[in-house]
């Protein structure tokens, strides 16, 4: 690398070995100078020495056989300056954050609260750094992994599995309108609520609406939509809608409303194979692999870890 040329933050990230989103960060906070030229970011060669000189290099991975010492052993090889982005919406995200957190402390997690397809967009877009996904093919009848090859083009991946979760109804007490089936959803008494565009839910119902020869504009409620699985199952609670679709998990926190269970699917972590072998992603693995982390998920119900941590399939 010159120190007497100017660089985009593109090709700074790759020099750092950071996303560009970190980057951008860096910037932001002032701890990487840059100017601009036009709306143009660049980077000077000699700013860049700078920064690296304030912070440490990686060191060769070590042994996962110790988790414990694994994070010890990390903590002093990771830049202070690090950030690494968490995209999805599931409590058992906000439990792998607080472990990956508590392993390396001088590293900034960022969560951010969005849906399949916006996360894998993200991804590809150098804005996240682990993205979840739970989006049904009805071609294949697979999960996740035809969408991450259309949405990823050109760019290497990892699928890791976290959880199994079922995806359902949420019902009033009782069912009093008799939901059972996608073709309930046209009776003419009943109100849906539905899931933002490019969530995993919203996918698996407009698919099993098409698979159904079913009109989106014969359910009423189509197009009212709620971010979160949370939020669906709250507004048929309150008796503003009769039926949403959500993950059992959120179910159980309601005492006022039933869970139809309908289709068992694959949640995913997707992470660029790039990412694969640096530290935090290798710890990643090792807490998916913990006993401590996986009892903790059992613990708190409606999720099957059968085959957490294994990576299902790369791109």
């Amino acid at each position: 690398m010159s120190t007497d040329i100017s660089y985009t933050p593109e090709e700074v990230a790759k020099i750092l070995r950071i996303s560009k989103f970190t980057v951008y960060e860096l910037i932001k906070r002032g701890e990487l100078a840059a100017y601009h030229i036009g709306r143009k970011v660049r980077v000077e060669g000699a700013d860049i020495e700078s920064y690296k000189q304030k912070s440490k290099g990686i060191s060769p991975l070590p042994s996962l056989l110790d988790p414990p010492a694994l994070s010890e052993r990390l903590n002093n090889s990771i830049s202070r300056d690090e950030s690494l982005v968490i995209c999805g919406q599931d409590i058992v995200l906000d439990i792998l954050t607080r472990y990956l957190e508590k392993q390396f402390p001088q590293v900034h997690f960022l969560r951010r609260y969005i849906g399949s397809i916006d996360g894998l967009m993200a991804l590809y877009r150098g804005l996240a750094n682990v993205v979840t996904a739970h989006l049904w093919d009805s071609d294949t009848n697979e999960y996740n992994t035809p969408y991450v090859r259309r949405l990823m083009p050109g760019h290497q991946t990892c699928v890791i599995n976290l959880v199994y979760r079922m995806e359902g109804f949420y019902v009033a007490k009782g069912n009093p309108k008799g939901i059972i089936t996608w073709g309930d959803l046209t009776k003419p008494e009943v109100r849906f609520v539905n899931r933002e565009r490019g969530s995993g839910a919203r996918v698996l119902l407009d698919e099993q609406l098409r698979i159904s020869g079913i009109n989106r504009n014969d359910v009423l409620g189509y197009e009212d939509e709620e971010l979160t699985h949370l939020a669906i199952a709250s507004k048929v609670a309150r008796g503003e809608a009769d039926v949403g679709l959500g993950i059992e998990k959120v179910a159980m926190q309601f005492i006022n409303i039933d869970f139809i269970p309908l289709h068992k699917e694959r949640y995913d972590l997707v992470i660029r194979q790039e990412d694969l072998e640096r530290p935090h992603f290798q710890a990643l693995i090792s807490i998916l692999k913990s006993s401590s982390f996986r009892n903790e998920v059992i613990g708190i119900g409606g999720y099957d870890i059968s085959r957490m941590g294994e990576i299902i399939a790369k791109t």
